[in-house]
């Protein structure tokens, strides 16, 4: 038997401590929960440190992957989506609103369906709450699912004691990120299926129904149009296995030094540059990064992390090269005593009426406040112009589709007519 300290919590809230005689943690956990008591925190006393170092082995699993930490445990599994993260924080606030306490609420969400996030996650959560650590350092040792704004976040609202309110935030935050990212998705599916078929109906008419006209045509010593002898050439070309030696090797070495280039400073500043002024695309870009971070600083702000905190966060969460500088840039200007406003004016990258926004929420002291009018102005706008491109590319994508299917018959039709009027002419 091994001897464990332990402190506890009545529901009133009265803290109780003691000393049990147990085989292992894992009954000092039950007997306390026995007792209608929610622990706080079990440890071994002195004259039981060996047994417990023993008897802890078998709780996490056997074999060596049961001793394994969980951030080694877990990094083969994917990163959670945005929807399946907002339902996880929303059942976990769901659960804590109720009066539910923390370490009750985590042992159901091990027990809830939540796609993405394995139940493990929450025991781990659990275990090392029980233990006497925070929830948002136990979520520290799982990177991969909780990122810095969502241990940040929490931290504020255990220090706050408003982590309801947080996790409510933080689900909706989440929520509306999903929600852009589906309207991204939504306007280029269109576009993607009827690129996809066409496509397959020229790989269709150039594989099976060409080389069966051309062995008429051939027959026919006739001359033929211009459009058809171009097709005739293409099938020629693509159908020869030797070009397509040494295509492969070409293309595949194209494709490694972009992405070499990309993956350079230089390559991506310059990249990410044209992307935001690319025609039609480039405002769609800038919209998303504008209320991108504008959303996430107010969500960070108005939970309470500090502002040189939240502007780290924000810069490693933007995507565009050129914005995470201006940030960078503007967190050193706030350091020397500055506003938000001023050194992000000075990069010369954000439009004016957002600037004019969050100058007017630092006069009036709601930063978090004017932050979340320019996100919801941008996210709206951004709805707005998604329309816009997706019904000028649907019909640019039909008239390119009729232009490569006509031409297929053009060319097929215009040597019919030819053989056909040189018959005649015999």
């Amino acid at each position: 038997m091994a001897q464990f300290a332990y402190k506890a919590r009545r529901r009133t809230g009265e803290v109780v401590q003691g000393v049990l005689d147990v085989a292992d943690r894992a009954a000092a956990l039950a007997q306390i929960e026995r007792l209608g008591l929610f622990p706080v925190m079990i440890d071994a006393s002195k004259a039981g440190v060996a047994v417990a170092g023993v008897a802890d082995k078998p709780k996490s699993g056997g074999g060596m992957a049961g001793s394994l930490p969980a951030a080694f445990r877990f990094r083969r599994q994917r990163k959670p989506k945005l929807p399946e993260l907002a339902t996880f924080t929303r059942q976990l606030s769901n659960l804590l609103k109720c009066g539910m306490p923390l370490t009750v609420a985590l042992q159901s969400m091990s027990h809830l369906e939540s796609k993405g996030i394995p139940s493990q996650v929450s025991k781990d959560l659990r275990q090392d709450v029980m233990e006497g650590k925070s929830l948002s350092n136990s979520m520290g040792r799982h990177p991969h699912i909780y990122t810095d704004l969502y241990r940040n976040m929490v931290q504020a609202g255990e220090q706050s004691g408003a982590l309801v309110d947080v996790l409510r935030r933080l689900a909706d935050h989440y929520e509306r990120f999903a929600e852009v990212q589906s309207k991204f998705l939504s306007a280029l599916i269109y576009p993607a299926i009827v690129a996809c078929v066409g496509v397959v109906i020229v790989i269709f008419f150039m594989t099976f129904m060409l080389p069966k006209f051309m062995t008429i045509f051939e027959g026919m010593n006739v001359p033929l149009p211009w459009a058809t002898q171009v097709l005739m050439r293409i099938s020629g070309f693509f159908g020869n296995i030797w070009n397509w030696v040494i295509m492969i090797p070409v293309g595949g070495t194209a494709l490694v030094l972009w992405f070499r280039y990309k993956s350079t400073p230089d390559g991506r500043r310059k990249i990410d540059g044209w992307m935001m002024k690319a025609p039609v695309l480039g405002k769609v870009i800038r919209l998303n990064i504008f209320g991108q971070f504008s959303r996430t600083l107010s969500t960070l702000l108005v939970n309470g992390v500090p502002v040189l905190t939240a502007l780290k966060i924000t810069e490693e969460i933007i995507p565009n090269v050129i914005v995470k500088e201006a940030i960078s840039q503007t967190r050193e200007a706030v350091t020397d005593g500055k506003t938000i406003a001023q050194p992000l004016a000075r990069s010369g990258l954000f439009p004016q009426l957002m600037l004019d926004l969050l100058k007017i929420g630092e006069d009036t002291g709601d930063v978090p406040g004017a932050l979340e009018n320019i996100a919801d102005t941008y996210e709206n706008e951004l709805t707005t112009q998604l329309r816009v491109l997706t019904n000028l590319i649907e019909p640019a994508m039909i008239i390119c589709m009729a232009i490569g299917v006509g031409g297929l018959l053009f060319s097929i039709l215009s040597a019919m007519f030819a053989i056909t009027s040189s018959l005649n002419r015999g």
